[in-house]
């Protein structure tokens, strides 16, 4: 088992690991619209929604892995009627390449967040 820690995504709030490698798969923590800095991004749900692509896309990079190898992701949102826009942007990452994917909406997310995104990837 390796633990995957990149100054490129946000910092855990708590404790546990921006990822976990075991064999050849990749397990991501949630990502939020946290930047590396560990600021909220303010912006609407497909600004929050590039960020939390871009901490995806740096663990899983340190992973050894890459979106191209993502082989479920798990969408949490605050509103259901976000669903629309959400999905805009995921389509813009994930256009070719489509992973399982569920997407539930709950009563809140950690630091007020619109999303968070998690997802099991094949390591490279």
């Amino acid at each position: 088992m390796k633990i995957v820690q990149t100054n490129e995504a946000p910092a855990a709030i708590g404790p546990y690991s921006q990822g976990i490698v075991v064999n050849n798969l990749f397990y991501s923590s949630g990502q939020i619209p946290l930047t590396a800095a560990g600021d909220m991004v303010q912006g609407d749900v497909k600004e929050q929604t590039h960020q939390v692509f871009k901490n995806l896309q740096a663990v899983l990079k340190e992973a050894g892995a890459a979106l191209e190898t993502v082989v479920k992701a798990t969408v949490f949102i605050k509103n259901m009627d976000d669903f629309g826009s959400i999905n805009e942007v995921y389509g813009e990452y994930f256009s070719t390449h489509k992973p399982a994917r569920s997407c539930v909406e709950v009563a809140r997310l950690p630091k007020d967040a619109l999303v968070e995104i998690e997802v099991i990837a094949l390591v490279k």
